[in-house]
């Protein structure tokens, strides 16, 4: 059942890919990701449905428009096959249960947000602010289905714990931190509080130790100065993940080293 799961989310999410490059490419733009139609930037063609088959067609195609050749990004297909792996890989990891469509869909949010910040260094309140009530839903949903209630009070405390860990420093020094670094902070405190406090304190850490190696390794690359605007929602992202998937078995170890456990 599992594996069988695993491969319907596996083609899910190769289209919900294909859809989250529309979102990506639009939405910073305040354009509509239902109209027009997916059409070629440069000639304004529309693409054909046999076209538009996620990873297929940008192969099939050798990388280029059918019509005027304009060549095609290596992000799409990439994306397309990422989501895919994505869900696959946690219908894998949390196998056939209620947390699994939480858990995609915060993939899914994931991967445009982290897309969208890395090229426009912003985080969009239409993506992100509607995650509260689509989080709290599905997770409510999931706590009661699973017979686990106690694990909305840990939603709660992680998503105002995270907000005014984000909230706080941004009102002393708004120059250092994004509005939307902080409104994003909720909604992976949410998350992370509802798995466990292992996760949430993991989580609330690696933001930050993520964000903080990629800015030195940017210096010391020479891509960046002391004061350059670096994106921190894609550190945010990766650090909620790694600590969702592996942050309570570090949160025991650190205890264990600790002498606390």
């Amino acid at each position: 059942m599992t594996i069988l799961t695993a491969v319907l989310l596996g083609l899910v999410g190769l289209l919900l890919g294909s859809f989250l490059n529309v979102v990506v490419a639009r939405v910073p733009a305040g354009e509509s990701v239902v109209r027009p139609g997916s059409h070629c930037p440069r000639c304004g063609h529309p693409v054909r449905p046999r076209d538009n088959v996620p990873v297929l067609s940008w192969l099939l195609l050798r990388a280029r428009c059918r019509d005027c050749r304009e060549p095609i990004s290596a992000r799409y297909p990439l994306v397309e096959a990422g989501t895919a792996l994505a869900f696959a890989g946690l219908a894998l990891w949390a196998g056939p249960s209620w947390r699994l469509p939480a858990l995609c869909w915060l993939a899914a949010v994931s991967i445009a947000l982290a897309l969208i910040d890395l090229d426009v260094k912003r985080l969009p309140d239409v993506i992100v602010l509607p995650g509260y009530p689509v989080l709290a839903v599905l997770l409510t949903l999931a706590a009661l289905a699973e017979h686990h209630p106690s694990r909305l009070l840990g939603a709660a405390v992680g998503g105002v714990g995270m907000f005014l860990l984000y909230a706080v420093p941004y009102l002393v020094n708004p120059r250092g931190m994004g509005r939307g670094d902080v409104k994003l902070s909720g909604v992976l405190g949410m998350a992370l509080g509802w798995f466990g406090w292992g996760q949430l304190a993991v989580g609330a850490f690696l933001g930050f130790l993520i964000g903080g190696l990629v800015g030195v390794v940017l210096i010391l690359a020479g891509r960046a100065r002391r004061k350059t605007k670096v994106p921190f929602g894609p550190s945010m992202l990766a650090g909620a993940w790694l600590a969702l998937l592996v942050g309570a078995p570090l949160a025991h170890v650190y205890l264990s080293l600790s002498g606390q456990a």
